[in-house]
């Protein structure tokens, strides 16, 4: 005969077991359903870690100035019209990074990136805005010297306010463009150069758990390139990635930004991404703005283009697993795009391009066990000027088995 005791020490196990149980995702969820995907947290040993992708928004449309001097250029400008068109679009460009001010924006990334505390950051579009005299003699020579914003600085401030929580691990150069900005003529006030140096940034949590290892950036073969007036204008994207060491276990961060303008240069660049930064040894993560959409079949015919949006992420997701899916639909993941003044109400969050993919050494996908699209909130907003904190949304997501 069993004692009462027996019984309750009985009951008391089976109870804790039914609890385990009920807490631990099912495996049989299949990506894109509900939360906690084909390789649940419980299955992947390891302290978990956070990664987070997040294009903090250059300011403006930067496809203005040249497009406004292709236009005059393709209308047989005179080379003075085609100087103002280009000088125009420069002024009206630059006039709107003042409006998107990024030093409100700046401190909106800093409180999420504090509240979700990840330990390695993706950061695209970190721009670094300069001016200097107006050199007509020189369009095009990026040699302007007087900073009027670094993104890197402003946001590394945010973070690091109180105490060293952030440190930029690799910072890759792309673009470097510079053109004359004006709004009427040469001889108005205020009349200067302007350029633009985007840049690619690694942030990594400044703690000694993680431990950087190894380091690489590189500027992509394929890019565009535009010119005017005989002047070439290169509009240069790169991958870079770290290899970290964290509990005992060594795993790779990539980070890129695809070209947005051309779906046959960005499938090149994803091309050469997963050919040249995937680790044969060890886990490897990729943390991009790809500016390729899933769900977008329609070709840029217009421009060349003999491959679909979606291209870029088809080839990568050949050998890696989009992620998000391993934690959440795909809806629930829109991640662009605002409009270019970042004060849009209500937003237009409409499609996904932000990604974050990964794959462990033998092709497998990783666990997740948390995730958030973040930034997409009218509580992210700056209450007195409405600005959002970028025209695209962050994704995070909490990985297991590295």
């Amino acid at each position: 005969m069993t004692s009462r005791s027996s019984l309750k020490s009985l009951f008391a196990i089976l109870l804790a077991a039914a609890m385990m149980l009920a807490a631990t995702p099912s495996q049989a969820a299949p990506p894109g359903g509900p939360r906690g995907g084909a390789q649940p947290a419980s299955s992947a040993p390891g302290k978990p870690i956070t990664m987070m992708t997040r294009n903090v928004y250059l300011g403006a449309d930067i496809n203005r100035p040249i497009q406004a001097a292709l236009a005059a250029q393709a209308a047989g400008g005179t080379t003075p019209q085609i100087v103002g068109a280009l000088a125009n679009g420069s002024a009206v460009t630059r006039a709107v990074v003042d409006q998107t001010d990024f030093t409100v924006r700046a401190r909106l990334l800093a409180d999420e990136i504090l509240r979700t505390s990840p330990d390695v950051i993706g950061l695209q579009e970190v721009a670094l805005w300069r001016s200097g005299p107006l050199e007509l003699g020189a369009i095009g020579v990026p040699n302007a010297q007087t900073v009027d914003y670094d993104f890197l600085r402003l946001l590394l401030d945010e973070l690091n306010s109180d105490r060293p929580l952030y440190r930029a691990e690799v910072i890759g150069l792309r673009a470097d463009v510079e053109s004359p900005s004006f709004f009427a003529n040469p001889a108005e006030a205020g009349a200067r150069d302007v350029r633009l140096t985007m840049r690619d940034v690694i942030l990594v949590r400044d703690t000694p758990s993680l431990r950087v290892t190894g380091e690489h950036d590189e500027i992509y073969d394929a890019n565009l390139s535009l010119g005017v007036l005989g002047v070439t204008f290169a509009f240069d994207r790169g991958y870079q990635w770290v290899d970290v060491r964290a509990g005992g276990r060594d795993f790779r961060v990539v980070n890129s930004h695809f070209e947005a303008f051309s779906s046959n240069i960005a499938l090149a660049q994803a091309r050469q991404l997963v050919d040249e930064a995937t680790a044969e040894d060890r886990s490897t993560v990729i943390l991009c703005d790809c500016n390729s959409d899933p769900l977008d079949e329609r070709i840029k015919t217009g421009i060349g283009d003999t491959v679909p949006h979606k291209a870029a992420y088809d080839f990568i997701t050949q050998t890696y697993t989009d992620q998000w899916l391993q934690w959440a639909p795909a809806e629930d993941g829109w991640t662009s795009g605002l409009n270019e003044t970042v004060d849009e109400v209500p937003p237009s969050w409409t499609h996904r391009i932000d990604m974050v993919f990964g794959r462990t050494a033998d092709g497998g996908p990783l666990g997740v066990d948390r995730g958030e699209v973040t930034g997409t909130e009218l509580s992210d907003r700056d209450p007195a000027t409405g600005l959002w904190p970028s025209d695209h949304a962050g994704v995070v997501l909490r990985l297991r088995g590295l």
